[in-house]
């Protein structure tokens, strides 16, 4: 991992806690798990060590000092360098100015859907729907425990995007489904092709 273009998702985060301010890595495990950017990227203990050692490798945060706490382990404190500023920089802004070519399932399944009778899509579509749901309260159960921890807000910006995004989604299916339901958009029932095999006589 030399540059930006090799940053993990998980990498991003490690250095942007660090370009806050010095800390060992169980310390950032905590910080990312309470303002909840574990629904962004998986975050475990050990995968956190480990790329926080890839980047130290790579030049970009180095050790500064260990501390030990009673019985437990000795940890290290890291700090970000001059090159995993500009690693950091450079990738945010590559992800903030570039739509990413990713290849979401939903928008394909939404586009092979006349595959299936009209009935079927509509519950499937219902069922999305239930679960869009739930994710909203989830998320506005997230945004009103990061108001009452005193998180900032520029730390849980991705919450109200995943609201906004979500909102849309939902919204956008709800149409849809009024639509098929009404019969004002045509659909093609999935076909029942009976095929029997030939004899030769």
């Amino acid at each position: 991992m030399t540059g930006e273009k090799h940053l993990t998702p998980l990498g991003v985060a490690a250095l942007g806690l660090l370009a806050e301010r010095p800390m060992h890595p169980y310390e950032m495990y905590q910080l990312l798990i309470h303002r909840r950017e574990d629904r962004l990227v998986k975050v475990k203990p050990g995968t956190l060590y480990h790329t926080v050692g890839r980047l130290a490798a790579a030049d970009l945060v180095k050790a500064v000092g260990t501390e030990r706490e009673g019985n437990r382990p000795e940890r290290t404190t890291y700090a970000i360098l001059p090159a995993g500023r500009e690693a950091l920089e450079a990738r945010l802004k590559e992800l903030l100015g570039r739509p990413a070519a990713e290849y979401p399932s939903f928008p394909q399944a939404v586009a092979e859907a006349h595959n299936l009778p009209a009935a079927v899509v509509l519950e499937l579509l219902g069922t999305r729907m239930e679960a869009l749901a739930a994710r909203l309260a989830e998320l506005a159960a997230d945004v009103q425990g990061a108001q009452a921890k005193g998180v900032p807000e520029q730390y849980w910006l991705e919450l109200l995007y995943q609201q906004a995004m979500t909102e849309a989604e939902l919204a956008w299916i709800r149409q849809l489904s009024a639509d098929i339901a009404a019969g004002a958009l045509p659909w093609r029932l999935a076909e029942t092709f009976n095929t029997t095999a030939s004899t030769e006589p």
